[in-house]
């Protein structure tokens, strides 16, 4: 069986680990041991906030919404119910791009959903949704 020879492919990969704590201050940038602890902790960090990231804009979409909302005299929890009953598929981020760029469409989705919250029958009257949930 022929002789196997390793220091190839480990020099290789404490070649990239390095490469890739390249920037990195001090020992952590020039030492593989204290590089490749800062580079995995790196990458653990990039896989955690990717997923935190979508949780981060969803708040910021709301906010802008909310903000949106009540320049228009509705609170953003009634805008969402309304919308919901006027049957406006329309997710935030869309939605705060019309808050942001387009003023009057907008205020034409809060008219939509202030109108459905009108014609809806109030909770807990005879036909409403809770009423015959009970």
């Amino acid at each position: 069986m022929a002789r196997v020879k390793r220091a190839v492919h480990s020099k290789k990969h404490r070649r990239e680990v390095l490469d890739r704590a390249s920037g990195y201050y001090g020992n952590r940038s020039r030492s593989y041991k204290a590089a490749n602890e800062s580079v995995m902790h790196a990458l653990q960090y990039a896989f955690r906030d990717r997923r935190a990231r979508k949780g981060d804009f969803r708040r910021l979409w709301i906010q802008r919404i909310n903000a949106a909302c009540r320049q228009h005299g509705i609170s953003y929890s009634q805008f969402i119910a309304g919308l919901r009953l006027a049957g406006v598929d329309v997710d935030r981020k869309v939605l705060t791009d019309l808050a942001v760029t387009d003023e009057a469409a907008f205020g034409a989705v809060v008219t939509a959903a202030r109108q459905a919250l009108d014609a809806a029958p109030p909770a807990g009257a005879p036909g409403s949704a809770q009423a015959k949930a009970s």
